[in-house]
């Protein structure tokens, strides 16, 4: 039940001699750790310090529009999201493509703008992607064949291997022929909205997972899915809705204040006004914060949780009194825009025109540029990119920011990143900056809730099965 003080709250089964499970943080996270351990039979009480579910993918109202926090994509590859999607039955709002299709639009040619594709074939890897290299106007020909040597060498590498966290992704590709173009208009292109950092500061190891899972593991690995509804509509109603009908306590405006052993093994998580034991707790919040929660002896070095850095997207939202844009999406070279999505129909937009939502990852030097130099800079960008925008009113311009997005995916992040599992029985983590092998991405978050769930119920002697299945 969803209350806004935990004494709102209700069990589910109040009184019973089920074990216990306290998961504090209703990120994707906590709510996929909530949902597996209710559906084993565990008894649950969630706990999220803001007003909603969702974490950092979440939406927002802003006069008549439903606005999301920032754009968000998966890919057929992510299997642990496609299941979250499934078990809230919301699949059907956030549908992948057919087949991988990217406009990728040059505006710094000399010659004038030239649209380009990345998008595959049904033949299988690497050759979907083939034709699409050996058409690639944004590369020369030796760079095409050089990012195809680039690619099979890659394709040999084992991203779990510590050596290749220790360097990173520019050394690598550099060592592999690839020039700053290629870098730029292929790698670059995918690298940074995965990974939120550009190549120099990305470790390999990350990258590799990243190119070798969505690329080369599978030809429609990397097909991208996003959804068509606001992301609370999915990560909030429907994720309440589930966790609601599993009689999963949920207390929103709760904080956890203080963890601790009880006098019989058990766990004590302090709230405001409660004290709230339970067999065990999932902390599945940002780094800072499980630092700052964490009971001593849990973890070995607590402090290097304080070592992992945090990296930040900025988002700018434009409606326009008319249509500009025929695409669902596109992304860009030889300008600052990175990718541009179309949310007319997700917002609720009314009145004619259309709203675009600009996703800008790695954004350090521009997230606290005030609103009026964002659009000073970018209205004329757009209207670069978009003939169609150049007279079009501007009904509205926002911006919002996510300074801690993301961690930051430098090189010898993954010794930092802690597993489920802690030195204190019954204590569990989870969060996409735990060490799922993934960046942090929505796939990371609901896998460390999986990790983190599926640790509880081993200890608590309880069969479960894993949901995942791996993209082969």
């Amino acid at each position: 039940m969803r209350a806004g003080r935990p004494g709102d709250a209700r069990s589910g089964a109040g009184g019973d001699r089920r074990r216990h499970a306290v998961v504090v943080g209703g990120g994707l996270a906590g709510i996929t750790a909530a949902l597996q351990l209710a559906d084993a039979g565990v008894r649950v009480t969630l706990l999220e310090g803001r007003p909603r579910l969702g974490g950092l993918a979440f939406s927002f109202r802003r006069g008549e529009l439903t606005v999301d926090n920032g754009q968000h994509v998966y890919l057929r590859c992510c299997t642990a999201y496609r299941w979250f999607l499934d078990r809230i039955d919301g699949a059907r709002l956030a549908p992948l493509q057919d087949r991988l299709d990217v406009p990728v639009l040059d505006v710094g040619h000399p010659r004038g703008p030239r649209l380009g594709r990345i998008r595959r074939d049904g033949l299988p890897v690497p050759l979907h992607l083939a034709r699409s290299l050996a058409t690639y106007p944004h590369l020369s020909l030796a760079e095409r064949a050089s990012v195809g040597r680039a690619a099979l060498a890659l394709k040999k590498l084992d991203p779990a291997d510590p050596a290749l966290d220790g360097i990173d992704f520019a050394t690598w590709l550099g060592r592999h022929g690839q020039s700053p173009r290629a870098v730029e208009a292929l790698w670059d292109l995918v690298g940074i909205p995965t990974l939120n950092a550009p190549a120099p500061q990305a470790s390999m190891g990350l990258a590799a997972m990243v190119f070798k899972t969505g690329l080369l593991s599978e030809p429609g690995a990397a097909d991208i899915g996003w959804a068509h509804v606001p992301l609370g509509e999915l990560h909030d109603t429907r994720a309440a809705k589930e966790l609601d009908a599993l009689g999963v306590r949920t207390a929103l405006r709760t904080k956890a204040e203080r963890i601790s052993r009880t006098d019989d093994g058990r766990w004590a998580v302090d709230v405001p006004g409660e004290t709230i034991t339970a067999d065990a707790v999932v902390l599945a919040v940002p780094q800072q914060e499980t630092h700052g929660l964490l009971p001593e002896g849990a973890l070995d070095d607590p402090d290097r949780l304080l070592d992992i850095a945090t990296a930040p997207i900025l988002n700018l939202h434009v409606v326009y009194d008319r249509k500009v844009l025929k695409r669902p999406f596109f992304t860009t070279l030889g300008s600052p825009v990175q990718w541009v999505f179309d949310r007319t129909d997700s917002s609720g937009l009314t009145g004619g025109g259309q709203y675009l939502a600009i996703s800008q990852s790695a954004a350090q030097d521009e997230i606290d540029e005030p609103v009026a130099a964002l659009r000073e800079k970018y209205l004329p960008e757009l209207e670069r990119l978009l003939p169609a925008a150049r007279g079009a009113g501007i009904r509205d311009f926002f911006v919002t920011r996510e300074r801690t997005a993301t961690f930051a995916p430098t090189p010898g992040v993954g010794r930092l990143r802690p597993g489920a599992r802690t030195g204190a029985p019954g204590l569990y983590l989870a969060g996409a900056w735990t060490a799922t092998g993934w960046p942090a991405t929505m796939e990371g978050a609901v896998r460390s809730g999986f990790s983190a769930a599926g640790a509880a119920l081993s200890a608590f002697g309880r069969r479960h099965d894993h949901p995942l299945q791996e993209a082969a």
